[in-house]
């Protein structure tokens, strides 16, 4: 008659793994709450970086307001820095402002009843004179 195994013969088979699945999912869970939850200022405040001087030559950005252009429901012209303007008289705005900087800030404004057309006439105008630096927002 075949005898029983003990209870230590019948563990000294392979070791329990234990599942890891759980352990990473709180860790990422973590990671995320406190990356959520850091505040920019508590990390700026911490950095100490030497920063170089700013250069005396160099004009200053700030200086310069950004061209802005507002497209509403009207068909036949924009509105540039508050005046109404026509396609053509825009056109020859902007290669004026082209020639003096071509890295002039436009910012163009759509309202809600604006045309797509408009906004790509626009586009197409800033393109053709080679004005790259532009913004587009809806109101």
């Amino acid at each position: 008659m075949p005898t029983a195994k003990t209870k230590k013969e019948r563990n000294k088979g392979d070791e329990a793994k234990p599942d890891m699945t759980p352990m990473i999912d709180v860790v990422f869970q973590l990671i995320i709450f406190f990356i959520v939850t850091l505040k920019q200022d508590d990390i700026l405040s911490s950095l100490e970086a030497l920063r170089p001087a700013p250069d005396p030559s160099a004009t200053s950005a700030s200086a310069v307001e950004p061209l802005t252009i507002l497209i509403g429901e009207q068909q036949n012209g924009f509105f540039f820095n508050g005046s109404f303007m026509s396609r053509p008289r825009l056109t020859e705005t902007f290669r004026n402002i082209a020639k003096r900087d071509k890295n002039s800030m436009v910012i163009i404004k759509c309202d809600g009843k604006s045309r797509h057309g408009s906004l790509v006439q626009c586009l197409d105008m800033l393109a053709s004179v080679g004005l790259t630096k532009i913004s587009v927002f809806s109101m």
